[in-house]
């Protein structure tokens, strides 16, 4: 298939590479011009705008957050450049307003929709085994299936609207970050009591929790090694502001989404803005009068 890509970050790059392992044809964009030199070595074409990219059987954004979004979809018209035959795949996570945004802007230019967000950090998308998460219209889903083949383990379609997609994995989100937290006041519990946090951390974890969530942030919260960062302290903010926008749109108190807000401001203004999300745990130590 020919691929537009829109956006090659840490993940975009790696989905990107993978699509021409698989033997698609992918025309990449970026404002970035660096992520986009290794893509070129891979095969890839170049496109120097986002519009340039904007053609073939589909074209997959994965951009940081709404504001990009809306700059290149909304503010800047991209879609009237696209064609009837697009699919137009967003697998990045954004808000339920920025959805409802890209959805009318698309229905306006007759242009199919998938919202297809994903589950694992770059090295699991590297390895090609992301976990996808599709919603939409399900022939525009059965048209890209080959493309989420390519960069996924499993595809799993969680509604019909577009929205659906975004909603999962706010949710999925709220549920690592709260993991986070947790794995982080039993850390600052045990170091608080002269015990091995990684020691046993890894115990407790072998013995209740054996999945890569918390075997991963337990191993890295234990060790205290948050950099270099392989999901961003800001981009956890992020989600867990999307998981109290969409509470709060459909009146469901999230309490420990709150909590964790708090966490983040704190590390934040604490300097540990280029970190790992999992640095939320110094959090914890700090309030246990423990230094990191």
């Amino acid at each position: 298939m020919e691929v537009g890509f829109l956006g090659t970050g840490r993940m975009g790059k790696v989905m990107a590479a993978n699509l021409l392992k698989a033997g698609h044809r992918v025309r990449a964009w970026d404002k970035s011009p660096e992520p986009l030199h290794e893509l070129k070595r891979a095969g890839a074409d170049i496109a120097t705008t986002a519009a340039d990219a904007f053609r073939g059987d589909a074209v997959i954004s994965m951009l940081p957050n709404d504001q990009a979004l809306r700059e290149v979809f909304i503010e800047g018209d991209l879609l009237k450049h696209g064609h009837a035959s697009t699919v137009s795949v967003n697998m990045g996570t954004v808000s339920l307003d920025c959805v409802d945004a890209l959805v009318a802007a698309h229905d306006a230019r007759n242009i199919a929709y998938v919202a297809a967000t994903v589950f694992g950090r770059p090295d699991v998308a590297a390895a090609a085994k992301l976990s996808i998460m599709a919603a939409g219209d399900s022939a525009a889903i059965d048209r890209v299936q080959p493309l989420f083949d390519a960069m996924g383990q499993k595809t799993y379609r969680v509604g019909s609207e577009p929205r659906h997609a975004n909603i999962a994995k706010i949710a999925g989100n709220l549920m690592v970050a709260c993991a986070i937290e947790a794995t982080a006041e039993a850390a600052a519990l045990l170091r608080k009591y002269r015990m091995s946090a990684p020691d046993v951390l890894d115990v407790i974890i072998t013995s209740l929790f054996n999945v890569p969530v918390y075997q991963g942030y337990g191993r890295a919260i234990g060790h205290r090694q948050y950099m270099p960062p392989g999901f961003d302290l800001v981009l956890g903010m992020k989600d867990v502001g999307l998981a109290l926008k969409a509470g709060e749109q459909a009146n469901v108190p999230l309490p420990f989404a709150s909590v964790l807000r708090d966490a983040f401001i704190d590390a934040i203004a604490n300097g540990d803005a280029d970190k790992d999300w999992s640095a939320i745990a110094r959090v914890a130590a700090r309030k246990a009068g423990l230094e990191d």
